[in-house]
């Protein structure tokens, strides 16, 4: 009884004092602030492109606490906090004089503590500066900072501060913490059950945890949902319903998506709170959940990466740098989509593109797939067979090398890697060494980013795109010119769309193209569609040999798996531009039925005449042919040397006959560059860019 009436003294010697604080306020402000700044300190969240959370980082004393505002609740939930803690929140200043008062005469009249009185602003003050007993001194400050903050913050920040820094067992805090770990997911939409169980762990986090102590965070719910105001405010039967369901008995763990870019975004901004990337939360789930059921498969030491961009933005919507991130045994710490590889047959496409450009060949021009000596480099087939004769098409789709070696060293390899800057794509030659040949069957450097982004060019019509890095630099189209003309983009990704997917796996629609590096050390496989490119490599990340990887059999499977579980629909490709269209080997003109080089390395056979060259107009030149009027008149074209008959080709597509003459005339379709190209009855070619304005 003594004890009884010495509380209650207590407690109204407090009021009295609360009550003479409030005339003094301003005073007590400025000598003795609420800390504040103590509530600013948040776990760092990497966020994807819609907001939505891909990784969370521990604050630096340890605690999962995530910013969150009003917004980010459900409204229903916040409605059953203030109903159950502080039904007159809205209208009191801090303290709620009828509650203090109700508690009073509770303690008075049973001998102990029926009900509290804390409002949700004395909650908050209490968070913010905890106090390790429980005395009349420790009641009497959380009054006064009660005041305070309630004359600093509006009730939307108090009750932000509320849903922040709440405790909910453990080292969660907050709502949003607490919601990912018991429901696995964003508190936006919670059922009646979940919201009442957020409302009532804060007051025993401990002692009602529910992956320990069921049967309390049972009674706890069902406490707050029989509280006479919530029964009011859900209706008749709800809180009934949502008694009886079920409450996780775990704790989850907390979003953990996208390691290797989340830790570049830490490394860049380390004070930073909130880190935004181009990721898509959904892709990125579809490409790590493929990761983890590929690494079961895959050999020990043995890990993989893939990157997948909107070639309509240039945006990375879903990166992996590994299998697992925390597996030591595959240096999963290694982001592997920015290390330089040796990519195999993966830049044979650029290759095959830049001769449909030249019009040195068309789909079905016959090529030698015969051995072959390139002043002393001798590339071998894959399997180490030969097909003879085959149509530029089937050698493309069998990644045949000597064709692909005998059109690069008609393009020329300068020329092909001049191309990839114009992408910004620069591969990596070995040391003191200029292009060559052999780097159509991978004797550069590259990375899978790199890849990514010369290959977006081919499903962006040949327009390169800036994939950025998913963190800071920004995805766009790159200005200039295109890395491939339209209608040789066409042909290659026609060609690469045939192409049978692996074993095992179905027809998605999508073109794709595989390779494997020297000693079986990569594979690797690329894939596109009319909007989305997505690129993998297989391999040791200590470059060690793998015996048995090849890009057919290892990667391409993963990469079907992957376009598959995205989750994006598959977009068709672009259709034919003007002037590309499949020809029968018996329509093509004489000069494109067939391909072949002499020993010196001169297209066909004739050395007694000069090659062509295009005189007129010349190289990069810019004509006014009235385009901006709609009225275009006709170019004259003009060349010298090679042997007639000449067959003219504008981006590919030939005009009208072959000609003896060395003039003739070409109408464009509109301004814009253009490649006009002259090939003579030797299969002898000249080439000139021009700007038609």
């Amino acid at each position: 009884m003594k004890r009884r009436w010495k509380f209650s003294i207590g407690l109204a010697i407090s009021l009295v004092a609360a009550a003479g604080l409030i005339v003094g306020l301003d005073a007590a402000d400025r000598a003795f602030p609420p800390p504040l700044e103590k509530t600013h300190v948040f776990s760092a969240e990497v966020l994807d492109a819609d907001g939505e959370l891909l990784r969370a980082f521990a604050t630096p004393e340890g605690r999962w606490r995530l910013k969150t505002t009003t917004e980010d609740v459900d409204p229903r939930f916040l409605k059953m906090l203030i109903a159950y803690e502080d039904q007159r929140f809205r209208s009191h200043s801090g303290i709620d004089p009828l509650a203090l008062g109700r508690a009073a005469l509770q303690l008075v009249t049973n001998g102990r503590v029926v009900s509290g009185a804390s409002t949700l602003s004395m909650q908050v003050a209490r968070l913010i500066e905890p106090r390790e007993t429980r005395s009349v001194s420790a009641k009497l400050l959380q009054l006064v900072r009660a005041l305070q903050i309630e004359r600093r913050l509006s009730k939307e920040q108090i009750l932000e501060l509320y849903l922040t820094h709440a405790p909910y067992g453990g080292n969660l805090e907050g709502a949003r913490a607490a919601s990912l770990a018991y429901f696995g997911k964003e508190p936006r939409r919670l059922s009646v059950a979940e919201a009442a169980l957020l409302v009532a762990l804060p007051q025993s986090p401990e002692g009602r945890r529910p992956d320990r102590h069921l049967n309390a965070a049972k009674v706890a719910r069902e406490r707050v949902l029989m509280r006479s105001a919530v029964v009011d405010l859900l209706g008749d039967g709800e809180a009934e319903r949502a008694a009886g369901d079920a409450i996780p008995t775990r704790r989850l763990q907390l979003p953990a998506y996208a390691a290797h870019l989340a830790e570049a975004a830490i490394r860049r901004q380390p004070k930073a709170q909130e880190y935004r990337t181009t990721l898509k939360r959904s892709i990125q789930q579809g490409l790590e959940q493929v990761a983890r059921e590929a690494a079961t498969k895959l050999a020990p030491k043995i890990s993989l990466a893939m990157v997948m961009a909107d070639v309509t933005t240039g945006a990375i919507v879903g990166e992996v740098g590994s299998a697992d991130y925390f597996d030591a045994s595959r240096s999963g710490w290694i982001d592997m989509t920015r290390v330089y590889r040796s990519p195999g047959s993966t830049l044979k496409p650029f290759i095959y593109g830049l001769a449909f450009e030249q019009g040195l060949v068309s789909q079905e021009t016959i090529i030698e797939d015969r051995p072959a000596d390139f002043f002393g480099y001798r590339p071998k087939n894959f399997d180490m067979s030969y097909q003879g004769d085959v149509s530029v098409r089937q050698a493309l789709q069998l990644s045949l090398n000597v064709p692909a070696v005998r059109l690069l060293d008609a393009v020329g390899p300068s020329r092909l890697m001049i191309r990839f800057r114009r992408a910004e794509v620069r591969p990596v030659l070995p040391p003191n060494e200029a292009p060559g040949l052999a780097i159509g069957l991978g004797g550069v450097g590259i990375t899978l980013k790199d890849l990514v982004q010369a290959y977006a060019a081919l499903a962006n019509r040949g327009i390169p795109v800036r994939v950025g890095n998913g963190i800071k630099d920004q995805p766009s189209a790159i200005e200039g010119e295109p890395l491939l003309e339209p209608q040789a983009v066409w042909n290659v990704a026609d060609i690469l769309s045939d192409v049978l997917p692996p074993q095992g796996s179905r027809r998605l629609g999508i073109a794709y193209k595989t390779g494997t590096s020297y000693g079986y050390r990569d594979a690797w496989s690329v894939g596109f569609d009319g909007r989305y490119v997505l690129g993998v490599w297989v391999g040791r990340p200590d470059n060690g040999a793998v015996p048995g990887i090849a890009g057919y059999q290892t990667a391409a499977p993963i990469l079907f798996e992957a376009f598959s579980k995205s989750g994006v629909p598959i977009t068709p490709l672009p259709p034919a531009p003007a002037g590309a269209i499949r020809l029968a080997q018996s329509d093509l003109p004489i000069s494109q039925r067939r391909f072949s080089m002499t020993a010196n390395g001169l297209i066909s056979a004739s050395a007694r005449e000069p090659a062509p060259q295009i005189v007129y107009p010349p190289e990069g030149a810019r004509v006014d042919l009235g385009a901006q009027t709609g009225e275009i008149s006709p170019l004259v074209l003009k060349l010298q040397g090679g042997r007639s008959p000449f067959r003219w080709l504008a981006n590919g597509r030939p005009l009208s006959d072959i000609s003896r003459r060395r003039t003739n005339e070409w109408t464009p379709d509109g301004a814009g560059y253009s490649t006009l190209t002259v090939i003579d009855a030797a299969g002898r070619a000249a080439s000139v860019r021009v700007f038609v304005e």
